[in-house]
């Protein structure tokens, strides 16, 4: 019993300050440095998300700001706002959201990507080129 007794407490002392699922990560966010939101949302078992906010939402022409950087010469005419940046994430048991793919719309590069949550609930999203030791972590502040 004392064993039993032991093994919950260790069980229960290193569980997470909060409760995750794969659903978490759901909602809007805002980037540290308030240019840019995103909207993470669920399709079938996979998370995508959007640019549906943008600080400076017009080129210096005062023109809406376009994926002009797209490697795809057809979609450099596409409004940034509203694009799919985050594409074809799945939850993990290490309570990660992997699989995916980040689009820089800066570059017009697509990377590999990993999202995961920070104990202080603030979401971590790392692009990189093949391992993830070596790449970029944005960290995002939730809105609602």
């Amino acid at each position: 019993m004392r064993y039993l007794l032991l093994s919950c407490l260790l069980l229960v002392s290193t569980c997470p300050i909060f409760a995750l699922d794969d659903d978490t990560i759901v909602g809007k966010w805002i980037d540290q440095k308030g240019e840019a939101k995103i909207e993470i949302y669920k399709k079938g078992n996979q998370f995508f998300g959007k640019l549906y906010w943008l600080k400076d939402p017009f080129d210096k022409n005062g023109n809406v700001r376009k994926d002009n950087n797209n490697p795809e010469t057809a979609l450099r005419d596409r409004d940034l706002k509203g694009i799919e940046i985050l594409k074809n994430f799945t939850y993990n048991q290490d309570h990660e959201w992997t699989g995916g793919e980040i689009y820089d719309p800066r570059s017009g590069k697509t990377y590999d990507c990993k999202i995961s949550l920070s104990e202080e609930g603030e979401l971590n999203v790392r692009g990189f080129i093949g391992f993830s030791l070596i790449g970029k972590t944005e960290t995002m502040i939730r809105l609602n």
